[in-house]
Formats: structure tokens, sequence, C-alpha cells
């Protein structure tokens, strides 16, 4: 089996930390909606200004709010501003599914408004290699 992307949130910004809960990711469930990802769904997430890497799972927020609130653990490795990429992945059985799967990529600006939608597209090659683009959705 092989674990590729499904779904990735680039450059989405910490809106708050809250130590004191008992764990996860709080996003807005209209941008998780967008781009699928869904409540419990455990996604990995990397700290763009200070390197942290780690897993938790998604809860949903408030709609519309546009927040990215890490929680618990996860809180300690984030603060406000910080930009993150969360994604989420699914396993396929062989190589020839990956044509199947168009992962799709929200980007945001500083105040978490989606700037751009893309989707990673693979396409095959006369040689029996894989080709992979990015396109706007």
């Amino acid at each position: 089996m092989l674990h590729i992307l499904r779904a990735k949130l680039h450059c989405i910004r910490v809106t708050s930390c809250d130590f004191e809960y008992h764990g996860s990711v709080t996003l807005d469930p209209d941008i998780c909606h967008e781009v699928g990802m869904y409540p419990l769904e455990f996604v990995y997430i990397w700290n763009k200004n200070n390197g942290q890497r780690f897993s938790t799972y998604v809860l949903y927020g408030n709609s519309d709010s546009r927040c990215c609130v890490l929680n618990g653990a996860a809180a300690r490795l984030c603060q406000p501003g910080d930009e993150l990429i969360i994604s989420a992945y699914e396993y396929v059985n062989k190589p020839e599914e990956i044509y199947d799967r168009q992962p799709r990529i929200l980007t945001f600006d500083a105040d978490n408004t989606i700037v751009d939608r893309l989707r990673y597209v693979v396409s095959g090659k006369d040689d029996g290699r894989f080709d992979c683009s990015v396109q706007g959705m």
C-alpha cells in the first residue's frame, strides 16, 4: 500500500493556542469542507516558522471563523501567527490508483483567507513513468 497526499492547507496561520484543551487542531469547517478534511481525521502538521513536525486530529470550530487553533500538547509547538502546512493522507493499493486522485490544496494569506485553490494531477508518460503538475481548480 502507498500512503499518498489527499488534501493540504498551505500557509494557514495559527490564530490561537489553547494549552488546557485535551488535544487536536481546531479548524474552520468551511475550509475543511472545501479541501476535504474530516472531523477526527488524523493530519500531519509542519510549522514553517520553527520546523516542528507533529500529527494530531481535526476538530471543527465555528464556520466562517478562519480559525486554526492548536490545542493541548500541540499548542506548545506553535505561536499565533505561525505558518503551518496541514496535510491529510489516504492509502492506495497500487501505484496506478494515483492517476485517479487529485489532491486539493488551499493556500492562504495572513488572515487565513483562501488565496489559491489548486490540485495535484498525476499523469503517465509513454515510458511508464509518472508525471505530476499543479493546476488551478
